[in-house]
């Protein structure tokens, strides 16, 4: 039996599939996509196996990485139901790991109400920057999860980035900021490189430039643990022209709209849930 199964390999399915193949080994790992093309590409392209349908794929693995859309989760638990419970009829244990933005763990086992018994259930939140081993990963489950089950999808997802357990009362703020972030710090690149060009730089430069930046101000945070306003201010010099470049940022709002960019994806991801 293989280690991992990944039911949907979409942008962060994909980039979770990598990620696996990277840590356990291409062998190990088997994905299954409603397009038939995109999912025989990427196993090729990275050397897994493509499952012909959910079923095959769920009946080949132990973790079974549910990587599809909120909104027809329900439909892809309620097709694997009469799997899961020949498998455990069989003594083939699986361990279901839902990636959905704001499902929550007991929607999620209402929507198992076809078995008998209580399949082990997690929660992970990724974000894209996985597929390069550079991400960050929240994982929930209930507090009576054993050990090995935690373990399990840590061992799976190791070289995906920074994996960190968490209550699941905080997942969705924890989606707002790390689920969506990349989206934002792409944005900010832009706007980087765009002011780049704006004053004379290369588009091929400014780019690179703002991008090295960006990674090497949140190697900082990370490695020194110094909050980011200290490490701005060491960055000011009196009358110089970085404070002058953060009073242009200031004057346009621009903290005030990251902060509504979090407080919005958290009111979305809440809505998803409940939809």
């Amino acid at each position: 039996m293989k280690q991992a199964a990944f039911i949907g390999a979409g942008n962060m399915g994909g980039a979770l599939i990598q990620a696996a193949c990277r840590a356990v080994g291409p062998e190990q790992v088997v994905l299954f996509d409603r397009d038939s093309c995109r999912a025989s590409a990427l196993a090729e392209q990275l050397g897994c196996t493509a499952a012909a349908d959910s079923a095959a794929a769920a009946v080949s693995a132990r973790f079974l990485f549910l990587c599809v859309k909120p909104q027809i989760l329900a439909e892809v638990l309620a097709e694997l139901c009469p799997v899961l419970d020949r498998c455990h009829r069989a003594g083939e244990e699986k361990v279901l790991v839902s990636i959905a933005a704001g499902v929550r763990l007991e929607t999620l086992r209402s929507w198992l109400s076809g078995l008998d018994w209580e399949a082990p259930l997690l929660r992970v939140m990724p974000n894209t920057c996985a597929a390069i081993g550079q991400g960050m990963l929240a994982l929930a489950a209930p507090p009576d999860t054993p050990e090995p089950y935690w373990a399990g999808v840590e061992a799976i997802l190791s070289q995906s980035g920074r994996v960190e357990r968490i209550d699941e009362r905080f997942m969705d703020q924890f989606t707002a900021v790390a689920g969506c972030g990349p989206a934002y710090i792409y944005q900010l690149i832009e706007a980087l490189a765009d002011g780049g060009v704006l004053v004379g730089l290369p588009r091929r430069q400014a780019q690179v430039y703002a991008a090295q930046t960006v990674l090497g101000a949140a190697a900082m945070v990370l490695e020194s643990g110094q909050h980011p306003g200290a490490l701005k201010d060491a960055v000011c010099s009196p009358g110089g022209s970085t404070i002058a470049g953060v009073a242009a940022l200031e004057r346009g709002g621009f903290r005030s709209a990251v902060i509504q960019a979090v407080e919005a994806a958290y009111h979305q991801n809440i809505a998803l849930g409940n939809s």
